[in-house]
């Protein structure tokens, strides 16, 4: 969707059970599209990959999206790894009794090289008992996490656009699904669906110009 004029600039049906793979190839689409080299890209929590967004990273394509929640160590009232303040320069990280967590070693890990950190200062830590229930806390460092940090760096600059997402993306959504009706799509088979979508997309696209332009004018654009 463009925030604009709220036209579906890009669309795809898939039989994929998560959104996690999706951000680049849409984002990618849209850039197509459009014709242009750099992009801005808003999107839920349900595309977050860290190799999807750096993917987008090197097609010039800026990714604002919030990072899903999966640690249980908030809830327990323990310190979370946003706590734990990583300083470049000394690659190591600072945690909040101002402890510095040194690098140990590097794995791959589900094709990820992750850098591993820790201090042996936990154990005689006056409030260990906020930061882990184990020998010492470990935070672990993708090698591209500098571009996971510009993304929360930019959603906390502009909270705004999540709101605008909110905005634009559901409202479309959820006026097609109300056009479907209860029973949603009729067709069956992958491509006799996005077949279907790509015309509930074209009415939706058609009804918004008419409402901007006046259809004589989308009338004139059509004849050219």
């Amino acid at each position: 969707m463009d925030t604009t004029h709220h036209l579906i600039v890009a669309h795809d049906v898939t039989n994929v059970g998560t959104d996690r793979s999706q951000l680049f190839q849409m984002a990618q689409k849209t850039q197509a599209i459009l014709e242009t080299d750099a992009l801005d890209v808003v999107a839920d929590r349900g595309y977050f990959s860290s190799t999807e967004i750096l993917a987008c990273d090197e097609a010039g394509i800026t990714v604002t999206l919030p990072k899903p929640q999966t640690s249980g160590n908030k809830g327990k009232g323990l310190f979370v790894k946003q706590d734990f303040r990583y300083v470049p320069g000394e690659d190591v990280y600072l945690c909040p009794a101002g402890e510095r967590l040194v690098h140990h070693f590097t794995n791959e890990e589900k094709g990820l090289t992750l850098h591993r950190y820790w201090t042996n200062a936990c154990q005689s830590c006056a409030i260990r008992d906020r930061c882990t229930t184990g020998r010492e806390r470990r935070i672990t460092r993708w090698e591209h996490e500098h571009i996971l940090e510009a993304v929360q760096q930019r959603l906390d600059e502009h909270p705004e656009k999540m709101r605008q997402r909110r905005e634009t993306v559901e409202h479309t959504f959820g006026t097609i699904k109300s056009w479907m009706g209860a029973t949603h799509f009729q067709m069956k088979t992958l491509k006799r669906v996005a077949t279907e979508m790509a015309l509930h997309v074209l009415a939706y696209n058609l009804k918004r110009v008419i409402n901007i332009f006046g259809i004589n004018q989308l009338m004139a654009a059509m004849r050219v």
